[in-house]
């Protein structure tokens, strides 16, 4: 349970997890709170669009249709694996659902079977919409699935949940199918795997390739008080070779104050300076650096 985020904020948190957004006309005050309450939120829902095409699937979920006011959702994910941020506030996305499956998500247990519409989900649920005909044949892009990962695993960490706290449309109200066409177990992995500090695919889905020499960057979100990996122990290693440690001791596998003050000294021999050297990696200083892989 959590009090939403701010329009600023869920950008912010999108974008740092290296997500292409895009705001659509006035999302940041469209909303429909005038006829109901929004929050506090629990989880995210995914959905499927039954339409084509990136404008007129982002022009409907805005604008909704006869019987169902805009906005259809918060954001809707393309098949590039962009983000259209179309909604803040409460949307017109989940509907009714089971209750038992909201307790399941507030405690983040297995979901139970979806069997009842007794409860209202606009209130608790971020709702994305993701551009598919929802008729099993209309393919899901690589880059659109990874989207969806990271839309999804942003939100949790940000409010500190567990990938249990994303499930699909069809897992909360009887009756719907969406998202048609891969599956929220496997979804749930890969959001798992990329809060964990790595990305995920499917089972199933084309073997990886050679391991990478370097570790991609796992977003800005990835560094924060509390968060334990090998990934930080090798960042701090290759801080220090820099010449940019501030460690007494270590480094070690918990993000601490001593990891900040030394990637802001690394920010700071690239040149940044203020806020662009606040010892929060980025994308650019992080590539730079060139971390090991610990995959």
């Amino acid at each position: 349970m959590a009090q939403p985020m701010s329009a600023a904020k869920l950008l912010e948190v999108l974008r740092a997890e290296g997500l292409t957004v895009h705001e659509v006309r006035d999302w940041r005050h469209h909303n429909r709170n005038a006829k109901g309450p929004w929050g506090p939120v629990n989880g995210v829902m995914i959905h499927h669009t039954v339409t084509s095409g990136t404008e007129n699937s982002v022009n409907i979920c805005y604008d909704g249709y006869a019987g169902l006011p805009g906005p259809l959702c918060h954001g809707v994910i393309d098949k590039d694996g962009h983000v259209h941020l179309v909604g803040n506030g409460r949307a017109n996305h989940a509907g009714l659902g089971d209750s038992d499956v909201l307790r399941a998500v507030v405690n983040e247990t297995r979901l139970p079977q979806d069997n009842q519409a007794d409860v209202d989900g606009n209130r608790h649920f971020y709702g994305f919409e993701c551009v598919n005909l929802g008729d099993g044949k209309d393919p899901w892009p690589e880059v659109q699935k990874e989207a969806i990962e990271k839309v999804s695993a942003a939100i949790c960490r940000h409010h500190g949940w567990s990938e249990r706290s994303v499930i699909g449309h069809k897992e909360w109200q009887p009756g719907k199918q969406d998202p048609r066409g891969f599956t929220m177990d496997g979804m749930r992995r890969r959001i798992a795997d990329r809060l964990a500090g790595k990305g995920g695919k499917e089972p199933g889905d084309p073997k990886p390739g050679p391991r990478p020499e370097h570790a991609p960057f796992p977003g800005a979100g990835f560094f924060h008080t509390g968060r334990k990996s090998p990934l930080i122990t090798a960042m701090g290693r290759r801080l220090v070779a820099e010449g940019c440690g501030h460690y007494e001791k270590g480094p070690g596998p918990e993000w601490t104050e001593a990891d900040r003050k030394s990637y802001a000294a690394w920010q700071r021999k690239l040149g940044y300076h203020g806020k662009d050297a606040d010892g929060v990696p980025g994308r650019t200083s992080w590539d730079k650096l060139k971390v090991p892989s610990t995959d």
